[in-house]
């Protein structure tokens, strides 16, 4: 576990500097620089962005990470990439000859309340397949334990290249329009040198040959398409449909409050990228022992560290609105319960790389459309009844169902689960801190009431997960923090 929680940290360092960058853009820039309409146009082109490309990439980003290990000569692994390569690009053909010959009808859709989109109708695939080919890259550098430069490229590069927009467009260097179509550009040339690194760790020889076992990778590659399409969907659903039964600006406002819950969700994402090819691997050789103690100690680490950072957002979402326009305020409700989806997500562990490394992701599959489409019923309810709170109502059921479903079926099939007795007393220690910090209130400016309860917060939560010895690797790392110190 030592070298996966050094990966982690690399990643999670780099993560958090890219959320940081995102933090700024999204409360800040954004919120001050653009118009609100204009605000949540942007929300809206990325969110459905991010609900077209799984379909793109037709599964084969987990594809290549799943095979990629079981294959030992370089021939059959050159046969994989070149699979991995041509699958997005027809299915990119595919979706564009369908976008043209509907094109009318996608602007008559547009039509009405929130006419602002049709212009900007077409981003929506650029982004798309740009972003599947950025995931194929990724992927292809994580097949080599080489993540750092991708998480890079993954969770900064964008939003630093979104800040210069923002100023750009601040200091009336660019008009609007040019501003929303740099960002298009900007997801274009981060595929562009995600695949010059990509290849220099293995340019594969180009043919038109598939692998051997051409039937169960395509048949992988197709069932992994929606059952990893379904978490991407329960994402981003509630912001389109939003869009559709509220105006835009609301995309914006709701996008804030999710963004803030999503920060919780960075160290599972920076463990992701080490774990999920070791689990692959171990599931490749049956090592169940193995995966059962990365099951229990990925989960009881991220639970930690994400807890901690979840009474940091709970404790201070109330100074946190203060500093921004106040048009922008919403209940901490949405906040609470997106935090709690996204708490959820890291208790979990490394169960997604089980499930879809697994013989088992068909399961996962039905679960997980079924899931889609209680989502789907459940905006449609909740957002006219509810509106903006009713899209986090809606997500926080469907997640917590699909999340409880996904931890049936590892234990139902592997025998295994991930709590442990110092699982409950973490989530003790969470609720304990949420509840009491939220209730202390200093009369100080909010930036200094928000760095006053995270240092003390953070300080005695620390202290009682080292005093006690929850996590054997995260007593390492404080041990090693302080000794430097």
């Amino acid at each position: 576990m030592g070298v996966i929680i050094n990966q982690s940290i690399k990643n999670m360092v780099t993560t958090y500097i890219g959320f940081g960058i995102g933090a700024v853009n999204t409360l800040f820039l954004f919120t001050y620089f653009l118009e609100q309409q204009y605000y949540g146009l942007v929300s809206f082109l990325l969110s459905a962005a991010n609900l077209i490309w799984p379909f793109l990439v037709f599964g084969v980003h987990s594809t290549l990470i799943k095979f990629f290990s079981s294959y030992k000569t370089r021939g059959d692994q050159d046969r994989l990439l070149n699979f991995v390569l041509i699958i997005p690009a027809v299915a990119g053909l595919v979706l564009g000859v369908l976008g043209l010959l509907f094109y009318n009808y996608l602007l008559d859709y547009f039509k009405g309340e929130n006419s602002l989109v049709q212009p900007y109708v077409w981003l929506i695939f650029v982004i798309s397949l740009s972003t599947a080919y950025f995931e194929v890259f990724f992927s292809w550098s994580k097949i080599y334990y080489k993540s750092a430069f991708g998480n890079l490229m993954k969770e900064v590069f964008h939003r630093f290249c979104i800040s210069v927009l923002l100023f750009a467009f601040y200091f009336k260097w660019i008009t609007v329009e040019t501003f929303i179509y740099s960002i298009s550009g900007v997801f274009v040339l981060r595929t562009i040198l995600m695949a010059m690194y990509a290849f220099s760790l293995h340019r594969p020889k180009f043919s038109l040959k598939f692998p051997e076992n051409l039937s169960p990778v395509l048949k992988y590659s197709s069932l992994i398409l929606l059952a990893a399409s379904v978490a991407t969907v329960l994402l981003d659903l509630d912001k389109v449909m939003i869009e559709h039964y509220l105006p835009i600006e609301n995309v914006a406002i709701y996008g804030i409050a999710v963004y803030i819950a999503t920060v919780i969700s960075v160290p599972q994402k920076a463990m992701h990228q080490i774990t999920n090819p070791l689990t692959a691997e171990m599931l490749n050789n049956k090592d169940k022992p193995a995966l059962k103690d990365l099951y229990e100690k990925s989960s009881l680490n991220l639970l930690i560290v994400s807890g901690l950072i979840f009474v940091w957002i709970i404790t201070n979402v109330n100074a946190l609105y203060e500093l921004i326009p106040e048009q922008y305020e919403i209940s901490i409700l949405i906040v609470l319960l997106i935090s709690l989806v996204k708490l959820f997500d890291n208790f979990l562990g490394n169960n997604n790389s089980i499930l879809f490394n697994s013989d088992y992701y068909r399961i996962v599959l039905g679960v997980g459309v079924i899931m889609a489409l209680v989502a789907f019923l459940l905006n449609i309810f909740f957002i006219p009844e509810f509106g903006i709170e009713g899209a986090a109502i809606a997500s926080f059921i469907a997640f917590g169902l699909y999340n409880s479903s996904k931890l049936f079926i590892v234990y139902n099939k592997f025998k295994i689960h991930p709590f442990t007795l110092k699982s409950l007393w973490t989530l003790i220690l969470i609720t304990v801190f949420s509840i009491g910090f939220f209730l202390i209130a200093f009369p100080l400016n909010p930036i200094l009431e928000i760095g006053i309860k995270g240092i003390l917060s953070g300080i005695l939560y620390l202290t009682i997960i080292y005093r006690f010895n929850y996590s054997d690797d995260i007593n390492r790392i404080i041990s090693r923090f302080s000794d430097r110190f």
